[in-house]
């Protein structure tokens, strides 16, 4: 419906526009040459379909400032790590008492126990270990689960991303499996101990995990990274079955699920599965990740260590579990990822969802909407992915990348990575008003 000739004309229009409105964001681009590789800290930072990257002043509640001034209505909120806004007020306390009184001492702190006991409670899994991030904590995961099984294989779907993990980065393309085309240096195939499905595939998860030797099934129970995919009914619960028959581990990650309810989208709505991973949000944008498992598979790992010399184990790093993020998880867990606060989180995003369902509507646009919780994406395709390749079809990179300009353009922060809208407790019905608002207005100035 939307003239090719058109997205590319806005897009120059848009460019220019957001260029002259943050001529310091520029400034400060050019002056980041030097030193920084590409002028960015981090290279994902460059991946913004703007000119140049934004350059943050400061980010409080739901909203982040840049130094130009402009005060956005932030939807992207950290790409999930600040899902319950930036810097809420429990958790600042807590940093800057813990600040004052040691980062990382190798040791217990006395808030330790306490975290553990909320862990354990809100995730049901009684047994936790945390990591730095939660690339670390899928990559321990898969290793232990490696170690108790005796198996090599891992099963993850068709278009995941679970992290830097070398292991899950197997796609399919025309249902052949292929190491992921943007695999920097890459020099063993993964192919030879990672299996690759479709997600929502029945058949297919039978048929891989009959076979014996797939140590662990890894998956989130909704798919946020190729754009945002649903289980099928029923599909989640054949996957608990299957596992359980054969023998396999079923790791849940909600690292970006966690949106889904205060236990996560399988302690919200099941089914739970063997070992748990949680990471970004978790800490409040604190680096920080756990992973938990049941007694059995604690029973398992105590056995297998066991017959290991003593030594490092190659799971874990020095910073995993400093005084800081145990201060921030406390915080986090005990105070602001409270029911209250997921109450609001998912009303309001009920309420985004049906309005922009209006707006697809109004203007006659061939996009669909998908929502869970408190995560809402709408796609540019007719109808929602089932799975990965369906994902990636539907993905329109040129026009995407326009919306998000002409959003931010106008005052609306959406995550870079496909059309992804977090709400958090500090959004608020009006932020969401003027979203709508704004995206009505540039599907009008799409289709103009």
């Amino acid at each position: 419906m939307i003239d090719r000739a058109r997205i590319a004309e806005l897009r120059a229009s848009e460019q220019a526009r957001f260029a002259g409105a943050n001529p310091k964001s520029e400034e400060a681009a050019r002056d980041r040459a030097f030193g920084w590789h590409q002028g960015v800290p981090f290279h994902w930072m460059r991946d913004w379909p703007s000119p140049f990257p934004l350059t943050a002043a400061h980010a409080h509640g739901a909203k982040l400032t840049t130094v130009d001034g402009h005060v956005l209505d932030d939807f992207c909120l950290g790409d999930t790590a600040a899902m319950f806004g930036h810097s809420p007020e429990a958790l600042s306390h807590a940093l800057a008492i813990q600040a004052a009184q040691g980062l990382s001492t190798m040791l217990p702190s006395d808030k330790t126990a306490e975290v553990g006991a909320l862990l354990a409670a809100r995730f049901h899994h009684p047994h936790w270990q945390l990591t730095t991030t939660a690339s670390e904590a899928n990559r321990a995961v898969i290793r232990w689960a490696r170690g108790i099984t005796g198996r090599d294989k891992v099963l993850v779907f068709n278009g995941c991303y679970h992290g830097a993990v070398d292991d899950v980065f197997v796609d399919l393309r025309g249902g052949v499996p292929e190491t992921r085309r943007s695999l920097v240096g890459q020099v063993w195939d993964v192919r030879e101990h990672s299996i690759a499905i479709e997600f929502n595939d029945g058949r297919a998860l039978e048929a891989a995990l009959e076979r014996g030797d797939v140590a662990c099934v890894l998956a989130e129970p909704v798919m946020t990274n190729c754009g945002m995919v649903l289980p099928r009914p029923g599909y989640l619960a054949l996957m608990r079955e299957v596992t359980a028959r054969t023998g396999t581990l079923l790791i849940w990650d909600e690292t970006h699920t966690i949106s889904s309810g205060p236990a996560g989208h399988s302690g919200s709505f099941g089914p739970g599965g063997d070992m748990f991973v949680i990471g970004k949000s978790i800490g409040g944008g604190v680096p920080c990740a756990a992973f938990g498992f049941s007694d059995a598979v604690a029973r398992r790992m105590e056995e297998h260590r066991a017959t290991l010399p003593p030594g490092h184990s190659g799971i874990g790093t020095t910073l995993s579990a400093n005084a800081l993020a145990i201060a921030a998880m406390h915080a986090m867990l005990d105070d602001v990822m409270s029911p209250a606060a997921y109450a609001h989180m998912t009303g309001l995003a009920q309420q985004l969802a049906g309005r922009i369902e209006d707006i697809i509507e109004r203007h006659g646009l061939p996009w669909s909407v998908a929502s869970v919780g408190a995560r809402v994406e709408f796609i540019c395709a007719p109808r929602l992915p089932a799975n990965g390749t369906e994902a990636r079809a539907a993905m329109d990179h040129d026009l995407e990348g326009l919306i998000h300009l002409m959003l931010v353009n106008r005052g609306t922060l959406l995550a870079p990575f496909h059309n992804m809208m977090l709400v958090s407790p500090a959004t608020t019905a009006e932020q969401v008003t003027r979203l709508v608002a704004h995206l009505d207005e540039v599907a009008a100035t799409l289709l103009a």
